[in-house]
């Protein structure tokens, strides 16, 4: 065995020792899903029947129809609002020069190392002097503040990677920023902003502190959140129940991914090529 061979082979050997140890506890809950109240299970087991009964239970029980509702109004304007923000900002200090871009470039980035659960506390007070909180609002803008600087950094990252031909050729025939951005650029970014708008909407989907703390009304829960207290009444009396609504609150997410893996793994390496 050649030694290129043999470093394939270990290759191979460690990331699939990797994908189980990632696939497995998924796995588990997913059968445990698919379990009947009745059936004692431990650690990782096949069920005998597939039945979604247990699924219609924890839907029914959970209220889950409206929370999954709410997730996806919060996390697709979150999406779409950091997706347009990021680009036109990513665009002024990857493709334009200015005095200052850089001190205001890297001011920008404290958003990415500041802790914002720090942030949460003195955030509910503003939102509530201003009559914002157990609402829509109250989770929408300040998740768009904190995607902003990650979606900023992607964005400057892909415009500073174009070739700079493309845009001296387009000031030359008089276009101007904006039609630059809109014509010549935009078209090529496609990739880097559905992996930028995929990354923003998983993680406004899985955001649980700051709906825990804004919210107080059963109508504004959010999946997440639902999940914490639909678990917390459950776990110990209904673990297959509880399996399952984990199952369908994470649906959806899995679907976006699965749709546009594609165009997010394209963007992925768009994203990372060199300045």
């Amino acid at each position: 065995m050649t030694a290129g061979r043999r470093e394939q082979l270990v290759s191979y050997a460690v990331l699939g020792a990797f994908a189980v140890v990632a696939i497995y506890p998924i796995l588990s809950i997913l059968l445990l899903a698919f379990h009947e109240r009745s059936d004692l299970v431990t650690g990782f087991s096949i069920p005998d029947q597939l039945s979604f009964a247990t699924f219609e239970r924890a839907w029914e029980l959970g209220g889950f129809s409206r929370g999954l509702l709410n997730s996806f109004i919060v996390a697709a304007s979150v999406a779409l609002a950091t997706a347009v923000l990021s680009t036109l900002a990513g665009y002024a200090f990857g493709a334009m020069r200015f005095r200052g871009a850089d001190a205001l470039f890297y001011l920008l980035l404290l958003g990415l190392i500041f802790p914002y659960e720090a942030t949460v506390i003195p955030l509910y007070y503003v939102f509530k002097d201003a009559g914002l909180t157990d609402s829509y609002w109250a989770l929408i803008l300040p998740q768009i503040g904190l995607s902003i600087p990650f979606g900023t950094f992607w964005m400057r990252a892909f415009f500073r990677s174009t070739p700079a031909s493309l845009v001296e050729a387009s000031r030359l025939d008089g276009a101007s920023s904006f039609s630059t951005l809109m014509r010549v650029l935009l078209p090529q970014a496609r990739p880097a902003l559905t992996t930028l708008v995929v990354l923003v909407f998983m993680w406004t989907w899985n955001e649980f502190l700051l709906a825990l703390v804004m919210i107080q009304s059963d109508d504004l829960r959010t999946a997440p959140l639902g999940l914490a207290l639909f678990a917390g009444a459950n776990r110990t009396q209904d673990p297959t129940m509880t399996a399952a609504a984990a199952v369908l609150v994470a649906l959806p997410v899995v679907v976006v991914y699965v749709f546009l893996q594609r165009s997010f793994i394209r963007g992925m390496f768009a994203g990372g090529v060199k300045e």
